[in-house]
């Protein structure tokens, strides 16, 4: 029964919570539906209303975060935390939940399996087309498969099959987005906000690609237990297959701590070692394999560019080998952490060259994405005005307090890491800013081309 009918069967202001899934996409109007929902709400009450986001042309609508709180609100509801569905921090719960299959049918469908208890009840593998590299993040999202389609015949038919897309994490950037995927929950749980971040106290920024002296503790700066953590616990063999180099850096710690590492270097090695693993026993095993080159590739040269293409197929034969020395009894999991666009030199700022940008800003952080402004005593008005007048509608800017009110680092509990004990502002950017522009591509902090990553099983 819609709310809509339940006028005369509900008294109004009588209820403390409403569950609302699968309707506000079907119905004709939901404008009408979530009213008669506020209406049967108590003062203080809670509602659950679950939408869908996506492409998928079966549904009368899809929504997007603007659209969904802007529809609560026009009812009288306080939007108090958004949460996605089929996100990028729900795969590899659903890779250690028990009774496999099932989890990934229902994250298949948008729903979290990240509740199913025990570990794992036969092999499984994951594995990364393009993963983390020394200050590279993964270009190969949703959106970036079409391009890639004419040198990945193995991924496009993975896809084609059985893909959906994911969300990831908010900023799309590798290090949040690395250990969203790790831990299994959104960033505002985590602590990893950003590719580089001021540590509280400080004037030091953290670049968490380079983090490799165990300063900060990797285990206090994100202290959440990884899911290889809790899927070793239960009894799983637990491997990490990534360049030789990553093995014990701070990031790998933080996100992937739990594994045996094990260095590959190329696509053969990562094949290799990942197949060996796999089959090493007789019991519960997880392997999660990462590859790097189509993300530098992405970043040097651009997507679609000549040497991405190499590397895009040279991933797709690293996956044809996995999918052709799979045990029977294997699950294989593939996605990338987020996509790509290509960033026009006419559309970037350049803090270095605008006073205005400079002024009162004590420490810059974050991302061309997502950036992170630690401002003089004081200055933060003047600032929050010089930005948002120099920057206009390419970027929202937002007030530390804003940025976290509007949900999109997830739920946000300071008390389980450290790394937000101190005061900052951001600009979520539409087009990239940084003090000096290196890279020529990047991926805006929301845009869904950067948010949207492929999941082929």
């Amino acid at each position: 029964m819609t709310p809509t009918r339940w006028p005369g069967l509900i008294e109004p202001a009588s209820v403390d919570l409403v569950l609302c899934h699968a309707v506000l996409e079907v119905v004709d109007d939901p404008a009408p539906v979530v009213s008669a929902l506020a209406g049967v709400l108590r003062p203080g009450g809670a509602a659950d209303p679950v939408g869908s986001a996506g492409e998928r042309d079966t549904l009368r609508r899809r929504f997007d975060v603007e659209g969904a709180a802007a529809l609560l609100t026009a009812a009288g509801l306080t939007v108090e935390e958004i949460h996605g569905v089929r996100v990028l921090a729900d795969l590899l719960p659903a890779a250690v939940a028990d009774g496999q299959a099932a989890a990934l049918v229902e994250l298949g469908r948008g729903r979290s399996p990240r509740d199913h208890p025990g570990g794992t009840s036969r092999p499984s593998c994951t594995c990364s087309p393009a993963v983390r590299h020394d200050r590279r993040d993964r270009p190969l999202g949703w959106y970036q498969i079409p391009t890639a389609a004419p040198y990945a015949p193995t991924l496009t038919g993975l896809t084609a099959a059985s893909g959906r897309p994911l969300t990831s994490g908010f900023p799309s950037t590798t290090p949040t987005s690395l250990v969203t995927l790790g831990t299994g929950v959104a960033p505002g749980a985590h602590g990893v906000l950003g590719f580089t971040v001021c540590l509280p106290g400080t004037e030091r920024v953290l670049n968490h690609i380079e983090w490799r002296d165990g300063d900060p503790d990797p285990l206090r700066w994100q202290p959440v237990p990884t899911q290889l953590e809790r899927a070793r616990a239960a009894g799983v063999a637990v491997t990490v297959v990534s360049r030789p180099e990553f093995g014990g850096t701070g990031l790998t710690l933080a996100a992937n701590r739990g594994g045996d590492y094990r260095g590959a270097a190329g696509v053969d090695a990562v094949a290799a070692t990942t197949l060996a693993a796999l089959t090493a026993g007789p019991g519960p095993t997880l392997v999660s394999a990462y590859h790097p080159d189509v993300d530098r590739h992405g970043h040097l040269s651009g997507v679609d560019s000549l040497p991405w293409r190499v590397a895009v197929t040279e991933m797709d034969g690293l996956l044809a080998r996995l999918v052709d020395g799979l045990p029977p009894d294997a699950a294989l999991l593939v996605t990338a952490d987020h996509g790509q666009l290509d960033i026009p030199a006419g559309d970037r700022f350049d803090l270095d060259t605008n006073p205005r940008l400079t002024a009162g800003v004590r420490v810059v952080a974050g991302e061309p994405r997502v950036r992170y402004l630690h401002v003089a005593p004081g200055a933060t008005a003047d600032v929050v005005a010089a930005w948002s007048a120099v920057l206009g509608t390419a970027a929202r800017v937002l007030t530390r307090e804003e940025a976290v009110a509007s949900g999109r680092f997830g739920p946000w509990p300071p008390a389980t890491w450290t790394g937000s004990a101190t005061s900052w502002w951001s600009a979520t950017t539409r087009t990239p800013c940084w003090p000096v522009g290196r890279s020529r591509r990047w991926c805006p902090g929301w845009w869904p081309s950067t948010v949207r990553t492929p999941r082929p099983r």
